[in-house]
C-alpha cells in the first residue's frame, strides 16, 4: 500500500484507510506508539497489557537463569 502525506496546518498527516484500521483494531481512541530507527517509521497500537505481561515473563526467565549472576554483580 502506498500513501502520501496530507498537509494539515503546519504539519503533515498520514490518512489511514478504514480497512487498515479495522484489521489492526485501531480506533480514534487508540493510543499509538511511533518510533524510528532513523530510516523507518513504525506506528503500532499501544497495547500495554500484553507488552507488560511479555516483559514480566522474560524478566522471570532471566531471573531464573541468571539470578545468581545478577546478585553477584550487584555486590
Amino acid at each position: 500500500m502506498q500513501k502520501r502525506l496530507v498537509k494539515t496546518g503546519n504539519s503533515l498527516a498520514l490518512v489511514l484507510d478504514r480497512e487498515l484500521l479495522h484489521k489492526t483494531g485501531i480506533t480514534a481512541q487508540t493510543k499509538l506508539e511511533v518510533s524510528t530507527d532513523g530510516d523507518l517509521i513504525v506506528i503500532s497500537p499501544l497495547r500495554e497489557g500484553r507488552r507488560g505481561e511479555k516483559l514480566r515473563r522474560v524478566m522471570s526467565r532471566a531471573d531464573a537463569t541468571y539470578g545468581g549472576v545478577f546478585r553477584r554483580l550487584a555486590e
